[in-house]
């Protein structure tokens, strides 16, 4: 069974997380090929950027990080804290990890600016959050080739540019990890796609 961290940032945005939850816990339900999700921190319990206070299952240094087959990384607010963990060399590392052994890693919105403050996406594609120059003159700084799309994949990375975007990023997880017919029926099950009744 494919395994991924559900990476929980200080001051994340509840939604752009629980797209995750949902569609990889939809795979062991309802899909024709379960995924395993796990949420990991840098602390014990995470506020996030609506109020809403949660506990990652493990810390960081709790896990191995070679029993996972992709990284899952929330955007967040700045006002709530969120770059004090994105911008931890705990988490760059494993970032820089993953992808030296060519590792599915995905982000929602400014999710991205970790990946590539980490250096994995010098010279590479990539978008963040479209309403904010500040962040995507960042990533140029960072040498990211900025593509204003609202899903960017290069190779083992997704990036994309809002919450909006957030569910498409987690079915794109599941599709990779597991296979087109997966994706559609757990689509199914949610309510994407309609199935006639007879």
């Amino acid at each position: 069974m494919k395994k991924v961290i559900l990476f929980l940032c200080q001051g994340l945005e509840e939604y752009e997380a629980s797209v995750f939850t949902d569609a990889i816990g939809w795979t062991t339900t309802y899909g024709l090929e379960p995924i395993e999700l796990v949420t990991v921190g840098l602390r014990l319990k995470v506020k996030c950027a609506w109020n809403f206070t949660i506990e990652p299952e493990f810390q960081l240094s709790e896990i191995d990080i070679d029993d996972f087959d992709a990284l899952a990384i929330p955007g967040g607010m700045s006002r709530s804290g969120f770059y004090e963990d994105a911008f931890d060399e705990r988490l760059l590392s494993l970032i820089r990890h993953f992808n030296s052994q060519d590792k599915l890693i995905a982000s929602v919105c400014v999710g991205a600016l970790p990946i590539a403050r980490s250096g994995v996406l010098n010279g590479r594609n990539g978008t963040t959050y479209h309403l904010s120059e500040k962040r995507q003159t960042q990533m140029k700084e960072m040498g990211v080739n900025i593509i204003q799309q609202p899903v960017v994949i290069d190779k083992n990375i997704i990036t994309s540019r809002s919450p909006s975007t957030a569910m498409d990023v987690a079915f794109t997880v599941v599709e990779k990890l597991t296979s087109t017919a997966n994706l559609e029926r757990i689509k199914e099950g949610m309510g994407f796609v309609e199935k006639a009744c007879v």
